[in-house]
């Protein structure tokens, strides 16, 4: 299992555009992807999920990955975060 934490900065946090993208970059591999916000685990493969975690500017997201493509997800996921959230 890959894990790493980002804080958000955007200042609307996760709505629906960065949260769609996010979801579609997770779409991409076959790991199961869990994101963890204000104590609640949600797919992150799902928009309407990810924006059910009502993270905003200043919370810290927790983003798990689990699978045979593990690293390229976390890789991936972790890079958008960064340049998105």
């Amino acid at each position: 299992m890959k894990q790493f934490s980002y804080k958000i900065t955007d200042a609307l946090g996760i709505h629906a555009r960065p949260g769609g993208e996010l979801a579609k970059v997770a779409k991409k591999f076959s790991s199961n992807v869990k994101v963890e916000c204000n104590g609640k685990s949600v797919d992150g493969k799902k928009l309407i999920a990810l924006m059910s975690l009502c993270a905003k500017q200043g919370h810290t997201i927790n983003v798990n990955v689990e699978g045979i493509d593990e690293n390229d997800c976390a890789t991936a996921l972790e890079a958008f975060v960064k340049e998105h959230l």
